[in-house]
């Protein structure tokens, strides 16, 4: 709770406020004939501007109260009418508001509400005209007035706090989201809408804007994230020429996130994102996407919060695997990298990323990587935390996997045999204890012979290290009673 007070009143100055009117209304083009229909009294004109063109122009920064008037509806006005009134409707909506007081200004706030609402239902029907290039220009300038802002800090900017938990930490809602939802709104629908012309489109739709979108995904508030990626999705399934600037971009913020702060709200976002990006991939695959999976999504691995993304991520990892299975090698060593060696919630989740990528390798991968591989799964089966050795017992309960490891059971079980007895043996927890007796009994069905040589060969190790033991002690007798004697 504190976190919020303070975040909501250390909110920092929106790009507008802090660069002037960078993303302000201007006129493009000649267009005295809507000059008049500008709807700002004369009690506002410090809050305007001229250009060359004589027109006036709204600031973004939000108006004296009283000087916004409500304009028609679009089915009040004649067809021909429409595209003046759509530039209207845009002027109105690029006044910016102060949502955190929501007493102030509240007519003025309706209209703007309105007059978006209005705006997404005439791009989303279709049925009254295109949307003119100039008007589609300026629609792009409005959006951007809206969306484009910096961000609130973040609670642990606030509180000075490194040790605050993303999960236990309530989601910031910004204030201003009834208006914000709806500029979004309008956006996804003029993405999607097959009467968006592309070569149009896209002289507004660059990649600077892109780029300005891709920053948005650090927002704290769930609700923009969601529509962020509605949007960044569709954006890259219609220009295609976006599409590499799009994954570099996700690229770049994967890097920062990874090496430098381990702090992003949209990690997750992105990387579904990325999943249906992935699944299209033609094969053979580029050598830009390998590279894009060893150096960027294999080391997401890394950072303390991947419990917040880590379904997203396993997943694109698996479509890797899916999509090329000579992958499998390479995520598999790359897991084995980055398997945490305290964190054992993290080791749960890895275990269960393991089953999957498993899932869809092949015998020839499975053979390069299964020596080191079933060396780190045995260390987990001897895990006392019950949720880990357990977790690695489970992969014993997937067909697939056990198949593997039967064809290769004479590498397989002579790693994993010392773990499992002990377990068998001396395991606190009784669950642990009975899924050990079942994966012994596996052995012993698949092979016989083999098992009881590893039972062999095991019974002699503990012989020979207790034997190695009672000389030690011997020793240490020996040379306390010299020490004695000496004495």
């Amino acid at each position: 709770m504190l976190n919020r007070i303070i975040k909501r009143g250390q909110r920092k100055l929106s790009k507008s406020d802090a660069n002037g009117n960078d993303y302000g209304y201007s006129s493009p083009g000649n267009r005295n004939s809507v000059a008049s229909s500008i709807v700002v009294n004369h009690a506002s004109r410090g809050g305007v501007a001229a250009n060359h063109s004589g027109i006036v122009v709204p600031a973004t920064a939000a108006p004296p109260s009283g000087t916004i008037e409500s304009v028609p509806m679009f089915r009040e006005v004649p067809v021909s009418e429409r595209q003046n009134l759509f530039l209207r409707k845009l002027q109105i909506c690029c006044f910016q508001f102060d949502f955190d007081d929501s007493l102030k200004m509240v007519r003025e706030k309706e209209i703007k509400r309105q007059c978006l609402g209005e705006l997404v239902d005439f791009v989303q029907s279709g049925g009254q005209g295109k949307i003119t290039e100039s008007n589609q220009e300026e629609m792009i300038r409005m959006v951007s007035v809206n969306i484009f802002r910096c961000l609130p800090p973040a609670s642990h900017e606030n509180t000075g706090s490194e040790n605050v938990d993303p999960e236990e930490d309530e989601p910031y809602l910004d204030p201003s989201w009834p208006h914000l939802q709806l500029v979004y709104e309008l956006l996804l629908r003029y993405v999607v809408s097959s009467d968006t012309d592309t070569k149009i489109a896209k002289r507004y739709i660059d990649s600077s804007f892109v780029l300005k979108l891709l920053d948005l995904f650090d927002s704290e508030d769930p609700r923009e994230r969601e529509y962020l990626k509605t949007i960044l999705h569709r954006i890259y399934g219609k220009f295609m020429v976006h599409r590499p600037f799009i994954r570099k971009g996700i690229n770049n913020i994967f890097y920062r996130f990874i090496y430098e702060t381990e702090r992003h709200s949209g990690i997750g976002e992105l990387l579904e994102i990325l999943g249906s990006i992935i699944n299209g991939f033609a094969l053979p695959m580029k050598e830009e996407h390998k590279l894009f999976l060893v150096r960027a999504l294999i080391p997401l691995h890394k950072p303390k919060p991947i419990a917040l993304y880590h379904q997203q991520l396993s997943y694109c990892i698996t479509q890797f695997v899916e999509k090329d299975y000579k992958l499998a090698d390479t995520v598999l060593r790359g897991l084995l990298k980055y398997w945490p060696v305290t964190n054992c919630q993290k080791e749960v989740l890895f275990l269960g990323e393991l089953e999957e990528v498993l899932e869809a390798t092949q015998a020839a991968e499975f053979q390069r990587c299964m020596v080191p591989l079933f060396r780190q799964i045995a260390r987990c089966l001897n895990s006392s935390h019950f949720q880990v050795a357990e977790r690695a017992l489970f992969l014993w309960n997937n067909e697939h996997i056990v198949n593997l490891i039967a064809q290769n059971r004479s590498v397989v079980l002579p790693i994993i045999f010392a773990a499992l007895e002990k377990n068998f043996q001396s395991h606190w927890n009784q669950a642990v204890k009975g899924l050990t007796i079942n994966v012994r009994k596996m052995f012993l069905d698949m092979d016989v012979e083999l098992f009881e040589d590893c039972q062999r060969e095991y019974a002699e190790k503990v012989a020979q290290a207790r034997e190695l033991e009672e000389r030690r002690e011997l020793k240490w007798q020996q040379l306390a009673t010299a020490a004695a004697q000496g004495g």
